[in-house]
């Protein structure tokens, strides 16, 4: 963290440059004593590529290692944090239950500044910033054999930031002048203070842009970033600005002439499982079989096979979207509802779900309860159940592609009437369900099965996928829909549905709607929905099952920016955000 930042930063610089002079010099433990401790420094280490790399290979491990935080380690890292963090404030996902672990006052929106997963994440990013730094102090553009090394320093700087900014500080399109985060452009962390959010884009915007300038291709696998990963991160900052011909002219020197559907992944059913060495990855934390974390990873609360939890399921509105194409490979190779079959000889398990309004209930936080009522099937396509002496009428009501409900829709969504509200409902013949839950279980493996192990995977940070689709909005934004629908079109006809020829086709009133549904659909659950959702000022509806708030949350609530960690700001002096 920045209170401390030196001290912990000579901490992990030390455990680098020993591990690096080691390496370079064929050092061992007794070896060292002739090298003065006051010359183990970045000027040392850095002069040769191989120090840098050795600095630069460390800031990519600690993405993905356990590190102490408060007395916590296990389970403690930066891709767990980054991930929850980033996704469980949308409106993608349903949380099965009431959780201990802290990834439920980020759903809920119940963060404090003492939590570790907001501290750790601050703690990380900054350490790697700082270390960024050392390499970009010592090193020379001019020199070839670290030119790739320099870049990838700039890149990481870039992206850190990008990270702390998005996190913690109001989106660029608030305004340039409101409170950003910490600027570390250098090692001399003597002042602390929180730079505004344009002076924080700008910055970013010139490392990733020097970072494209120096980097060529990767030095090896998608955990080592290269130019095109700049520019890729680089078309999302622009399109965050607001800058959209800046995002278009970034996504066009990234594909440098090539078809866009050419840098995709042709098996995307095995994509994530091969993302560390697949053509669309443009970054990612890359994992190893040794990098298991087991119960602790990304994958266990989205997948429950033999070790993980298996809490957090798509949300009913995002299913209700894949579901007008029952064949889009995004639904059926990433989306894997727990099928409970005959049980005991009786038929299938039928159900259908309902967030209702509480009764009793004194948590203002949760208004509505979910629950499940035995389905009444009358053979015709008509559906009902009984809850006490009351039959409900379940509406299969039609609606537009942009969620309004018309008789002419080509949509469907099922709706009842209980207690006066209208509460959207699930019909479910023979899903399992959580046990002692109303939730049925449909679990996600986004983040699963590298290696054939059920909990691990290589986390995307930027692919192919996101970057054409910045490009589509940037198009739709700026009135050209034509282009926009050619780039959804790619996506689309790689997931295996429909293309669009019209910007009013299937009940859209125009093309950023269309393309809004389509970032959606192809990067749920990657960290992305509620960026998108806040950065253009649309309201997240989370009105559907599960333990999180049952609300319209609006793009302006102040707890959808975390909080500045405590052991930072009650140090350091900087502003704590509005509210907490």
């Amino acid at each position: 963290m920045l209170y401390n930042l030196k001290s912990e930063i000579m901490k992990t610089k030390a455990l680098y440059l020993t591990a690096a002079l080691m390496m370079m010099f064929g050092f061992n433990s007794c070896s060292l004593d002739v090298f003065p401790s006051d010359e183990l420094n970045s000027e040392v280490l850095l002069s040769s590529a191989q120090g840098a790399r050795l600095v630069m290979d460390g800031c990519y491990a600690m993405l993905k290692d356990e590190v102490e935080f408060l007395g916590y380690s296990s389970g403690n890292c930066y891709a767990r944090h980054y991930f929850q963090l980033t996704e469980f404030p949308g409106d993608n996902i349903c949380l099965s239950a009431h959780t201990t672990d802290p990834l439920y006052e980020a759903t809920a929106y119940m963060m404090t500044d003492g939590l570790k997963n907001v501290g750790t994440l601050w703690m990380v990013g900054y350490k790697i910033i700082y270390m960024t730094n050392t390499v970009i102090e010592t090193l020379k553009e001019d020199d070839p054999d670290t030119k790739q090394l320099l870049g990838e320093a700039y890149f990481m700087r870039g992206l850190m930031h990008l990270h702390m900014v998005t996190l913690y500080a109001k989106p660029y399109s608030f305004g340039r002048d409101n409170l950003g985060v910490p600027l570390r452009t250098s090692t001399n962390s003597s002042v602390t203070v929180r730079n505004p959010v344009g002076d924080v884009y700008d910055q970013i915007v010139a490392d990733l842009r020097k970072a494209a300038d120096l980097m060529g291709k990767s030095r090896g696998n998608a955990g080592y970033p290269c130019k095109e990963a700049a520019l890729g991160v680089l078309s999302r900052v622009y399109l965050y600005m607001e800058e959209y011909d800046k995002c278009i002219a970034a996504v066009d020197e990234a594909l440098a002439g090539a078809d866009p559907a050419s840098k995709l992944d042709d098996d995307y059913a095995n994509y994530f499982i091969n993302a560390k060495t697949s053509k669309e990855t443009l970054f990612c934390i890359a994992h190893e079989t040794t990098d298991d974390r087991g119960q602790s990873s990304i994958g266990s609360m989205f997948l429950k096979d033999g070790i993980g939890w298996g809490e957090i399921y798509p949300s009913d509105p995002l299913k209700y979207l894949y579901e007008r194409y029952p064949d889009d490979l995004r639904y059926t190779a990433f989306v894997h509802p727990q099928f409970s079959g005959k049980m005991n000889g009786t038929e299938p398990l039928m159900k259908v779900y309902v967030t209702i309004p509480a009764t009793g209930e004194t948590d203002p936080k949760t208004p509505h309860i979910y629950a499940g009522f035995d389905l009444i099937d009358d053979g015709a396509g008509n559906y009902s159940f009984k809850d006490g002496a009351t039959t409900y009428t379940i509406e299969k009501r039609m609606i537009k592609g942009n969620g309004v409900a018309d008789p002419s829709g080509e949509y469907f969504e099922y709706h009842v009437n209980y207690g006066g509200e209208d509460c959207l409902c699930r019909i479910n013949k023979d899903v399992t369900l959580r046990v002692g839950f109303t939730i049925p279980m449909i679990f996600i493996t986004k983040f699963s099965y590298q290696d054939g192990n059920p909990m691990l995977s290589s986390p995307v940070l930027c692919r192919w996928g996101e970057v054409i689709l910045n490009r589509a909005e940037a198009y739709a934004r700026t009135g050209k829909d034509k282009d926009a629908l050619d780039d959804v079109n790619v996506i689309r006809t790689r997931a295996g549905i429909p293309t669009f020829t019209s910007a009013t086709e299937h009940g859209y009133d125009n093309a950023t709607q269309i393309v809004m549904d389509e970032r959606r659909m192809e990067l749920a659950w990657e960290g992305h929905r509620m960026f998108d959702m806040i950065r253009n000022k649309m309201n997240m509806d989370r009105r559907f099952a599960g333990a999180q708030p049952f609300e319209i949350v609006p793009y302006d609530r102040t707890h959808l920016q975390y909080p500045i960690p405590n052991n930072e700001w009650t140090v350091s002096g900087i502003q704590q955000n509005p509210d907490y």
